[in-house]
């Protein structure tokens, strides 16, 4: 392993005060939880490996969960315990806490944080597809200030997002007009521990219980493209019609013709095609009968 500088910042500004001194001079990477970066560095070439890394786990203003006037707030450095753990979250959105749970051992879930997770943006990342699916934003800061974007666009392709060199992620934010929208996620790996997907799903939507009808669904996909996609083309079938089995069976077809799996030593393309379509289904059944739980304990 290439010898490399580690400087720890005091807070968010600090931090990206540091990246904006160092990027330009220097290979710089962010350490939070460092679950994948120090696996990354054992593998690292000389000329791929850092100089800098810059320690961002002393910035306590990252670590927060709450429930503000824009929605549900998540700091980039809240670990998945602790979004398993949170009242907030397993209230709102369990879809979140099951993304969670599949990640990687405890002592992974333990140390690695979202924000990290999310920057890494491998295709098949696990806390991707439920925020993609719920219409998360990232809140970004730089110098200038912070910006802010959907999650889908965040990612641009396998291990590239939208963030810049001196810019950090710093909050991860589901709209308040979400909150506590029906979701469900499901994931199929080689395993059932510390196995990355094969196909991974996640699935919210509103319910006009009058017919009933689907309101605003969602579907999105992971593992099945450069980067986690919305399945479009399922979305708008599905927007207005009546909840059905036959409904949710051809959403998961049509979400299909949405992806492009590919062939590797994991999984044949039409393998994950197949998994895409039963996926589909089972998160659209999933948010339905939390949906349906949710109406009766209201009654």
């Amino acid at each position: 392993m290439k010898a490399f500088e580690v400087v720890s910042a005091r807070d968010a500004r600090h931090a990206v005060a540091l990246l904006a001194e160092r990027a330009a001079k220097a290979k710089v990477k962010v350490l939070a939880g460092g679950t994948d970066l120090m696996a990354d560095l054992k593998f690292a070439s000389s000329s791929h490996a850092p100089d800098v890394l810059i320690d961002i786990s002393r910035a306590q203003e990252l670590r927060n969960i709450s429930v503000t006037d824009e929605g549900l707030s998540i700091g980039a450095l809240v670990t998945h315990t602790e979004i398993m753990r949170s009242p907030i979250v397993r209230d709102l959105f369990p879809a979140l806490v099951d993304a969670a749970h599949t990640i990687g051992a405890v002592q992974t879930r333990n140390l690695g944080t979202l924000g990290g997770n999310l920057v890494t943006a491998v295709p098949s990342v696990d806390s991707g597809p439920t925020l993609v699916a719920l219409d998360a934003h990232v809140t970004l800061l730089g110098p200038a200030g912070t910006r802010s974007m959907p999650l889908a666009d965040f990612f641009v392709g396998p291990r590239k997002t939208a963030l810049k060199p001196d810019e950090l992620l710093v909050d991860i934010r589901i709209p308040r007009e979400n909150l506590g929208k029906p979701a469900a996620f499901l994931k199929f790996g080689l395993r059932k521990g510390q196995a990355l997907a094969l196909v991974n799903v996640a699935a919210s939507f509103w319910v006009d219980w009058g017919t009933p009808a689907f309101v605003a669904p969602r579907i999105a996909l992971g593992a099945v493209a450069p980067k986690v996609i919305h399945a479009t083309t399922a979305e708008a079938y599905l927007d207005g019609r009546a909840i059905d089995p036959d409904a949710m069976a051809e959403a998961g077809r049509l979400a299909v013709g949405d992806a492009k799996p590919i062939n590797d030593f994991r999984a044949s393309a039409e393998y994950r095609r197949d998994l895409i379509a039963v996926l589909t289904r089972r998160v659209l059944e999933g948010a339905f009968r939390l949906a349906q739980a949710k109406r009766l304990e209201k009654k």
